[in-house]
């Protein structure tokens, strides 16, 4: 049974891609909600957080401020490494754990794990299959103009910080090229499932 990491950059398209493969059947897990629960009050990663930040990152009801948390590692590499030295370990462990509950629950059909750092927090080994999307630079900056307001001068400086493409692409199984419209990515995809269906046995 297949379990299929699902990568990509901004403005890829990869949040639609899975929610498409959602809409087919697949149990899908968000990488990013996945680390957030490694933080929360007495989870694998809490306490740790708290010894590297200090207790100026707990908020009045003792979870972790992620607002106040993402202002001290913003423009802080080294920073911003000693956070993700913490929780991206715990999130694989817990992203481990959550896809053998759901395998030991019944779930037959490819579990998708939708991961934006997969590559970088070298998770491979978890997954039989990566599935990296893709889409033209024109495309990203145009899509997140609209979607979420960013000049794109802003979307090129993303895009520049964040692995790029070709080296996602050394890593992944598949690419999905993502294009075009909605309805072309849905027929597409209704293609790669089917297919993925097949390996999955």
């Amino acid at each position: 049974m297949l379990t299929i990491g699902l990568t990509g950059g901004i403005g890829s398209g990869k949040s639609t891609v899975a929610q498409i493969l959602g809409e087919f059947g697949a149990p899908i897990l968000d990488a990013d909600k996945v680390a957030h629960t490694t933080y929360a009050p007495g989870a694998s990663a809490y306490d740790a957080v708290i010894a590297a930040f200090g207790a100026q990152v707990v908020a009045g009801n003792r979870t972790i401020d992620r607002k106040q948390l993402g202002a001290i590692v913003f423009g802080n590499p080294e920073r911003l490494n000693q956070l993700t030295s913490i929780v991206w370990p715990a999130t694989r462990e817990s992203i481990r754990r959550n896809v053998a509950e759901l395998r030991a629950s019944g779930a037959k059909l490819p579990i998708v794990v939708e991961a934006a750092i997969l590559i970088e927090a070298n998770w491979q080994p978890l997954f039989d299959e990566i599935w990296l999307v893709r889409a033209s630079r024109e495309q990203v900056v145009t899509r997140i103009e609209s979607q979420r307001g960013l000049k794109p001068a802003e979307t090129e400086a993303r895009i520049r910080a964040q692995l790029s493409d070709e080296e996602r692409s050394k890593h992944a199984t598949l690419v999905i090229q993502n294009n075009g419209s909605l309805d072309e990515l849905r027929e597409l995809l209704k293609t790669v499932w089917a297919e993925a269906l097949k390996r999955n046995g």
